[in-house]
């Protein structure tokens, strides 16, 4: 093999791509043979490539595939009044009570306030948990927020354009009322900011403050059907896109 990412001692491409959950051994052939496959930014359409794992970057269809046994993500869907930390001083309840039953050392990727509900990622990965939360990556989160008041129907124009705060603007990429009922309102927000209390301070300073707020997505991962308190181990495809929206 003249490819320099071929080691002889490796396992075969296709036998990585198949344990990582891309499909059956004879589907990563076909999609090897097609050209679809990079290692370490390298077309690779050789069914004989052995690789080692753990040296290489391996992407499908230009999407990176986590091919990394020793690393754990999930999603917890936080329940109100728990505080964003693996353990707390004072006694309050934090994260380590949903995550006792993995032996890996997990740790939060940003935080939510403690009556902020929803999508919150747990990663014993160091390197992806810092791109996910660095603010230079911008990953996308979306927010559902009950308010109170009548929101005018500018208020996505409002909020598009960027409000004021004392630490600098913010601004949401998109803005949905997505409900009005007596007086309150129901508003979807997508930002790209980590702010502390980001999302209650911008809806404060528009004049309509948050009664009840969700996250409901953290890059590509959705909040789905999880219930408060439950928690969900990523896939290898899952893990693959939070590499991507990383720049990993």
């Amino acid at each position: 093999m003249e490819l320099e990412i071929h080691r002889p001692e490796g396992i075969r491409l296709q036998k990585v791509l198949a344990s990582a959950g891309v499909g059956s051994r004879r589907k990563c052939e076909e999609i090897i043979e097609r050209g679809e496959v990079k290692v370490n930014g390298e077309v690779v359409d050789q069914l004989g490539v052995r690789v080692n794992p753990d040296e290489v970057v391996i992407e499908v269809k230009g999407k990176r595939v986590s091919v990394d046994d020793n690393h754990v993500t999930v999603v917890l869907n936080k329940p109100a009044g728990v505080v964003s930390t693996m353990s707390d001083p004072q006694g309050r309840p934090a994260l380590d009570a949903f995550v006792k039953e993995y032996d890996e050392r997990l740790f939060h990727v940003g935080r939510l306030d403690a009556e902020t509900t929803g999508v919150l990622l747990l990663t014993n990965d160091g390197e992806l948990a810092n791109r996910l939360a660095h603010p230079t990556h911008g990953v996308p989160k979306i927010y559902v927020a009950k308010v109170k008041g009548k929101v005018p129907k500018n208020i996505g124009t409002t909020l598009r354009a960027g409000v004021e705060l004392e630490d600098g603007p913010v601004r949401v990429t998109s803005c949905t009322v997505k409900d009005i009922r007596g007086d309150h309102s129901l508003v979807e927000v997508e930002l790209h900011e980590g702010r502390n209390r980001i999302v209650r301070r911008m809806f404060d300073e528009v004049g309509f403050p948050v009664v009840e707020l969700v996250r409901t997505q953290f890059g590509p991962i959705r909040l789905g059907t999880l219930s408060p308190g439950e928690v969900r181990q990523l896939g290898r495809e899952e893990v693959g896109e939070l590499y991507n929206v990383a720049g990993l």
